[in-house]
């Protein structure tokens, strides 16, 4: 989309500002999963009743975000970012005092329903600030929220499981910051939206030469890449600590510490991905990410706890790079139609980890925690399907 001058090279404030508000976003977010061990004993919840919160949490993540998107897309929302942050502090707020199942359940959808309305808005100014650096412009905005999903549960060690579920209270504060942040952003993009309205989008000519039915597959074979990253994703990140407890006899806080260290190196495989993605083309990216990652994975549930940790790490930092190239790959084929995309992925993002998490917790309760990781490492192998992808990158020396 040529929108600009400021769009031909990338608006660094801006993206560090967006940047920024997706970490204290997703740092927010990633607290929920921390809690786990903590309400469950205090509850007396089981491994499926985890799993639902997380399904609740999730689903109001996502559902709304394909419709978030297709709205914005007609009807710019300048402030709608400010305007997420206000149901997530609610969330958070709520969600500190929740004494039982049903207000804990509400008080996460709450929270979801800030994500929805963040997440599509937000990554279409970040395209907007990128210029044509759309895969490093996606990554930055993508590592943002994977430092904050990374803080979250080093935070909650910190924090939350020393001092209790009240002390939640005190992420308020990052909401609070993450709207003001918002506000210039807001301001910024309200000026750029009658230069929007005054220019075409030019499609890319290979996408051009393709049919609608083949845009279409293109679109399934992402939703399930999409689909195989994010369900073993969701095994990671709500029962990777349970599996490290239960395995290898680690406390709490040592499991935090580890799930800190995996979710540290998704933030950093996001930001090279991103910038492999626009040099050496992003077909390339999501093969090598997904199906990539898969030997790793595989390999991770049964080997000690040293090596544990180092495949953790190893596989954070390969599958991590696939969603900013599967953001911009679709964006490709549907360029009059970024919020509906970006609404659509982020959704499937969130609508998939939670569905996920669901289905482990359920397993988890038949079976056992070491079985579930047995399971979910088998899914990166579906990044086989990347081939058939079709090429709409030109070739790069």
């Amino acid at each position: 989309m040529n929108i600009s001058k400021i769009t031909k090279r990338p608006a660094l404030l801006l993206l560090i500002a967006i940047s920024f508000a997706h970490l204290l976003n997703d740092m927010m977010q990633s607290i929920i999963p921390s809690i786990y061990p903590i309400i469950k004993d205090k509850y007396g919840f089981t491994f499926g009743q985890i799993g639902i919160i997380t399904l609740v949490f999730q689903m109001t993540s996502s559902i709304l975000q394909p419709f978030v998107g297709r709205y914005a897309d007609k009807h710019p929302q300048p402030f709608s970012l400010s305007t997420g942050m206000v149901f997530t502090l609610a969330g958070i707020i709520m969600l500190s005092f929740a004494d039982n199942y049903g207000l804990i359940l509400l008080s996460v959808g709450i929270i979801g329903c800030g994500s929805s309305i963040f997440h599509p808005e937000a990554s279409r100014i970040a395209q907007m600030a990128g210029g044509n650096k759309k895969g490093l412009t996606q990554s930055i905005f993508q590592v943002g929220g994977n430092g904050g999903s990374a803080i979250g549960p080093l935070l909650a060690a910190i924090i939350i499981i020393p001092f209790g579920q009240h002390s939640i209270i005190w992420f308020s504060i990052a909401a609070l910051v993450a709207g003001l942040t918002l506000l210039p952003v807001g301001r910024w993009y309200k000026t750029q939206l009658h230069k929007i309205k005054t220019k075409t989008v030019i499609p890319n000519p290979a996408v051009l030469a393709l049919s609608n039915r083949k845009i279409h597959w293109a679109i399934f074979i992402l939703c399930v890449l999409t689909f195989s990253k994010y369900f073993y994703m969701a095994s990671m990140t709500s029962y990777f600590t349970f599996f490290l407890i239960n395995k290898f006899g680690v406390d709490i806080q040592v499991s935090q510490l580890c799930l800190f260290a995996f979710m540290g190196a998704v933030a950093v495989g996001t930001v090279i991905g991103g910038g492999i993605g626009d040099r050496y083309g992003r077909k390339y990216v999501i093969w090598g990410s997904i199906f990539g990652a898969a030997p790793f994975a595989i390999a991770l549930p049964y080997v000690n706890f040293t090596l544990t940790i180092v495949l953790a790490v190893i596989v954070g930092l390969v599958i991590s790079s696939a969603f900013s190239a599967i953001l911009v790959y679709a964006t490709e084929l549907k360029p009059d139609k970024v919020g509906m995309m970006a609404g659509l992925f982020f959704g499937l993002n969130f609508g998939l980890g939670g569905i996920g998490s669901a289905f482990f917790g359920w397993l988890a309760d038949k079976t056992s925690i070491e079985f579930i990781f047995q399971v979910s490492t088998l899914l990166p192998l579906l990044g086989i399907v990347t081939a058939f992808l079709p090429n709409i990158e030109p070739k790069r020396k």
